[in-house]
């Protein structure tokens, strides 16, 4: 927290092709080095690739995969008394969308072969039927919180 100026949220605009907000985030987290037409042909030719293999609309795919990925509660460390807990906490909706944004990123560059567009494609239509990583990601996040319940009154 700044001492002097207020923090304010830059406005992200949404994309050319869909109109979404969410997919140019989703753009802007695939950008390495500012090289931003690379991570936008990523984006659009994996999105291409999921309406060819579905024949649904891929922005219907992307947002239904986000949604499935998306976590509710994760885990804070809180010290207490020289010991240190695992304390469940509720996640605002920022670091939601964040967090399945940088989990579908991270689990499809971590896919082996072939071309980044085709591994994000295959993440995104995995996560979107319920499976793959990012969503194995979520629920071992869902499970650590549920575990840790009892510590709940710890929450600050």
């Amino acid at each position: 927290m700044p001492r002097r100026a207020r923090k304010f949220k830059r406005e992200v605009l949404p994309d050319m092709k869909y109109g979404s907000r969410n997919v140019t985030m989703f753009m802007n987290k695939v950008m390495e080095r500012g090289k931003k037409s690379t991570a936008e042909r990523i984006v659009y030719d994996a999105l291409a690739k999921i309406e060819q293999n579905t024949s649904r609309p891929a922005l219907d795919t992307f947002d239904q995969a986000l949604r499935n990925v998306t976590p509710t509660i994760e885990v804070k460390p809180r010290r207490v008394g020289g010991a240190t807990y695992q304390v469940p906490v509720d996640i605002r909706a920022e670091r939601r969308l964040a967090l399945a944004i940088r989990w579908l990123l991270n689990s499809a560059r971590s896919r082996g072969g072939r071309s980044m567009s085709e591994r994000l494609a295959a993440e995104l239509q995995e996560a979107a039927t319920g499976q793959g990583a990012a969503i194995k990601k979520r629920e071992d996040t869902h499970r650590m919180a549920e575990a840790n319940r009892a510590f709940v009154h710890y929450r600050w």
